[in-house]
């Protein structure tokens, strides 16, 4: 997947699942200051997104996540990477 699929598919699950108007999800934008992304939304977020992974999400890989831009970049070096058990 290139960035760009995994960024469209993050921002349909924000626009469908926390009702986030699509002009307000762009890279640059903050999940928590911009999009009022609190901690338990970016869990279920993560549920939304898992289905894009043949491998489970290990939280600890989306702490330093700040932006829609970092989600797109921590899924894609999932992606990118082999499984691992």
């Amino acid at each position: 997947m290139t960035h760009d699929e995994i960024f469209a598919r993050v921002a349909t699950v924000l626009e469908e699942t926390f009702e986030i108007e699509r002009a307000r999800i762009r890279p640059e934008a903050r999940l928590y200051e911009d999009l009022d992304i609190d901690s338990i939304d970016a869990v279920d977020l993560l549920v939304k997104l898992k289905p894009m992974l043949n491998k489970p999400i290990k939280p600890e890989q989306f702490k330093a996540v700040r932006t829609v831009q970092d989600v797109v970049q921590a899924l894609a070096l999932l992606i990118d990477s082999p499984a691992t058990a």
